[in-house]
């Protein structure tokens, strides 16, 4: 797990078939201060995250592709919770 914040919605004109009308969102890593760190990654996000918000992500693929119902979903990353401030 880790916490990140949602940096916006990203679109697609194509997809893989798993992510047909899943909302995908552009999340940056924090570190334990608190600030950006790495390269930021897609997520799918269920629970209605949106921009500036911060998420815990899971990057546990094998629970991702269970939750689509899809066992070749190339995906990795999702909101696992949105952060309470």
């Amino acid at each position: 797990m880790q916490l990140a914040i949602i940096r916006g919605r990203a679109t697609a004109t194509v997809r893989h078939h798993s992510l047909v009308g899943v909302k995908l969102l552009v999340c940056e890593m924090l570190d334990s201060q608190g600030k950006t760190a790495g390269d930021p990654v897609l997520a799918v996000d269920q629970l209605g995250a949106g921009s500036g918000d911060k998420v815990i992500l899971s990057s546990d693929g094998l629970g991702l592709r269970e939750l689509l119902g899809d066992a070749s979903s190339p995906a990795r990353w999702w909101t696992l919770g949105i952060v309470d401030d």
